[in-house]
């Protein structure tokens, strides 16, 4: 009898598996529903399928009703929540409770868990993920080391960002592209621009797509055209890397940004591909910068002809350009209203002096660039606090490393 149990046991793990990751998560409940033992294996299954389609509250479900847990099932909640910005804050409560239970975070554990301290720049509780992650043995590891530098980075910690990039044993392409990308995005290009230089001049490292688009977008902050044509022909001279969209946005914002709309809608032009939405609204931010109404309304034309799915930038930047302007168009409120009805950009016009211009509703999220949201000071203080000194005390590590 016990064999047959053990021959069900094994079956309906596998009908289980084998149904997740099919995608049908309905049918691989209905076997995980009839089993009389349910391990940590069908429930690890269960969460990540219920995750990955959204499913919160099932996922939940499964989690409490597993009874003997283990890190791998408290791993699967961790990072299903870090997936989305409505439940970040969930993981990190999912994280104190699985070390109050003396679960030993994994690589795995670390790594979801400072992503979403990335995205709700949260530095203080990254600080103490990191003063317990010092005392493991995955510190020293390139995953690490990069996911802190980014999320030190997103917390505006350009110092402490680099003070664990100089401290890394060993770096690779996605260690420096972080490093980059964080000078950029801190309103420091020139350190960027240097780094992204000593990384291939002295370490001989080939830059990937990513970091050649905060290279870009270093330069255009910098007001260095020159120097950003430069390394946008270097991409396909010295790399045999085409080009994508968002490299050939980030090239007319440069232009744009120098105040070089021409030259901006000449490279648009001459594209070997068809621009798509990123690109016209990379245009379009540019003539609102400066006040170009007539290439304003060329480049808003596009970005609704090229995509329904436009980011409510556009719609702001064009609205605001006309407004200045004193030519708000009739015809562009009525298409952004209609838009706007169909849910298809979450923003609400508002008028001043019979003057109209558009800004993002309150429950709008922008979506260009990282998404952050910041934490409340006493939810912060509150979770800190939480927070179990199981690696002794995390301050103290953090003060040695400085």
């Amino acid at each position: 009898m016990k064999s047959d149990v053990v021959a069900d046991d094994v079956l309906f793990t596998a009908l289980v598996d084998s149904y997740v990751k099919s995608g049908r998560v309905n049918y691989a409940r209905m076997v995980f529903d009839i089993m009389l033992e349910k391990n940590v294996i069908c429930s690890t299954s269960m969460i990540t399928g219920y995750m990955k389609q959204g499913s919160m509250e099932d996922a939940e479900d499964v989690f409490k009703k597993t009874v003997d847990k283990d890190v791998v099932v408290f791993n699967a909640m961790i990072e299903g929540y870090s997936k989305s910005i409505e439940t970040a804050k969930k993981a990190i409560v999912v994280y104190i409770d699985m070390q109050r239970l003396d679960f030993r975070p994994t690589i795995s554990t670390f790594a979801s868990i400072i992503g979403v301290c990335s995205v709700l720049s949260a530095f203080e509780i990254g600080q103490q993920v990191q003063g317990q992650l010092m005392k493991t043995e995955f510190y020293t590891g390139i995953k690490m080391g990069s996911a802190l530098i980014d999320m030190y980075s997103k917390c505006g910690r350009i110092e402490d960002a680099r003070r664990i990039f100089d401290h890394m044993a060993e770096r690779n392409v996605f260690s420096w592209t972080s490093m980059i990308d964080g000078y950029g995005k801190n309103g420091n290009p020139n350190e960027a621009l240097e780094l992204f230089s000593t990384m291939q001049r002295e370490h001989c490292i080939q830059p990937n797509y990513v970091t050649f688009l905060g290279a870009l977008s270093a330069c255009g902050h910098a007001g260095l055209v020159a120097k950003g044509k430069e390394i946008f022909e270097s991409m396909e001279r010295d790399y045999s890397m085409k080009p994508k969209m968002e490299h050939y946005a980030c090239m007319v914002d440069l232009l744009g940004r120098a105040g070089s709309l021409n030259q901006a809608w000449e490279f648009v032009m001459g594209m070997p591909e068809k621009p798509n939405s990123d690109v016209w609204t990379a245009l379009l931010s540019s003539c609102r910068l400066h006040g170009d109404v007539e290439m304003a309304n060329i480049a808003a034309k596009e970005v609704f002809k090229s995509s329904t799915d436009v980011r409510p930038g556009a719609y702001i930047a064009l609205s605001n350009t006309l407004a200045a302007a004193g030519k708000w168009d009739s015809d562009y409120q009525s298409l952004i209203k209609h838009r706007m009805d169909l849910g298809m950009v979450k923003c609400r016009l508002k008028e001043n002096s019979n003057k109209y211009s558009i800004e993002l509703a309150d429950d709008v999220i922008p979506t260009s660039g990282a998404m952050t949201c910041d934490l409340d000071g006493q939810e912060v203080y509150a979770m800190e606090d939480q927070l179990p000194e199981i690696y002794n005390d995390g301050q103290a590590a953090m003060q040695n490393f400085s």
